[in-house]
């Protein structure tokens, strides 16, 4: 069971990975596409039509694609006054209650998101730009960022299951470490 999900944790960490340098990515490439407006506008008196738009678009994509990244490196919002005072025992069994109702809802904005990049696709919905990009392309990434994320909090969860079973560090503690490494 251990190595298995080990493998499964190995898969889910390489994806998001993946997905955190395409997020990084687009925010470099806004960067740029800022500073070339900046200056196409401020010394050439020669604004884009294009740039506002596509820097919208992908910093919204770098946001969605960012979501598994932050979860897997333990970066979200988070209150702690009561779990502060948990044992390490019961913070586990908490964390997987809220993985487990995390996921559902995750679920719910996956199916959702997928179901208005398909109705965006069929409808042949393009923007109210002289662009006209086809919707369906920029929405792509709340069903991709959703997926990666709902693979991350599986990910938590049999991670919690097996330090309750095994007694092994937490999930936490083992996220740290890789961290430092």
């Amino acid at each position: 069971m251990r190595k298995v999900v080990e493998m499964v944790d190995q898969i889910i960490q390489k994806v998001t990975s993946l997905a955190t340098v395409l997020a990084g990515l687009f925010i470099l490439a806004t960067a740029v596409m800022v500073c070339y407006e900046v200056i196409a506008r401020g010394l050439f008196d020669a604004p884009t039509e294009w740039s506002l738009e596509m820097s919208v678009y992908l910093v919204l994509a770098s946001g969605f694609l960012g979501l598994a990244a932050t979860y897997a490196d333990d970066k979200h919002i988070r209150v702690d006054i009561l779990t502060a005072r948990l044992s390490e025992r019961s913070n586990t069994c908490l964390n997987i209650f809220v993985g487990l109702v995390s996921l559902g809802m995750c679920l719910v904005f996956l199916v959702e998101s997928w179901d208005m990049v398909l109705t965006s696709y069929q409808m042949n919905n393009t923007s109210p730009s002289t662009l006209r990009v086809p919707l369906f392309i920029p929405q792509l990434s709340l069903p991709v960022g959703f997926l990666l994320l709902l693979l991350q909090l599986v990910r938590k969860i049999m991670l919690d299951i097996l330090d309750l079973s095994t007694k092994r560090p937490p999930a936490s503690e083992i996220a740290a470490q890789r961290r430092d490494d």
